[in-house]
């Protein structure tokens, strides 16, 4: 599983003209299901992810997490984060996990982030996306290979 999570004072995902997921302040996660990724491999992840303490406290310091800031979620599959690009130019894809597996899984990560966040909102497994962000700071953590 790999998460690339940016901390955001604003994101959207359109699909063919229309919002279908909207956050203020808060963390938008691009989401990328492996092949051998499992429901308790998405609960480690998501326990990480809620416990960063990348938000800055009143000193400047990052110190805060998502629930400390009252900040919101937005979701998004995104399966090229499995690109391999080690031979040739067309990236491989092999080492995603196929639809049927993978999209049950992400319904399953949005399901559990429902449980610990007020505000979450998603993007649509499959479709073309368009994504739109302002990233804070820029702040951008990826979190892969969590054993």
């Amino acid at each position: 599983m790999k998460f690339v999570i940016q901390r955001v004072s604003e994101a959207r995902v359109d699909i063919g003209g229309k919002t279908v997921g909207k956050i203020g302040k808060g963390l938008m996660v691009l989401i990328g299901i492996g092949r051998d990724d499992t429901r308790e491999t998405a609960d480690r992840y998501l326990k990480k992810l809620l416990g960063l303490r990348i938000f800055e406290d009143e000193d400047g310091r990052t110190n805060l997490s998502l629930s400390d800031v009252g900040g919101e979620l937005l979701l998004i599959s995104q399966f090229t984060l499995y690109a391999n690009c080690r031979k040739g130019n067309r990236p491989s894809f092999i080492e995603a996990g196929p639809p049927g597996m993978a999209e049950p899984l992400y319904q399953y990560i949005i399901d559990r982030a429902k449980e610990h966040v007020p505000v979450v909102e998603q993007g649509e497994f499959g479709a073309d996306m368009q994504v739109s962000l302002t990233n804070d700071g820029p702040f951008t953590v990826v979190l892969e290979n969590l054993e």
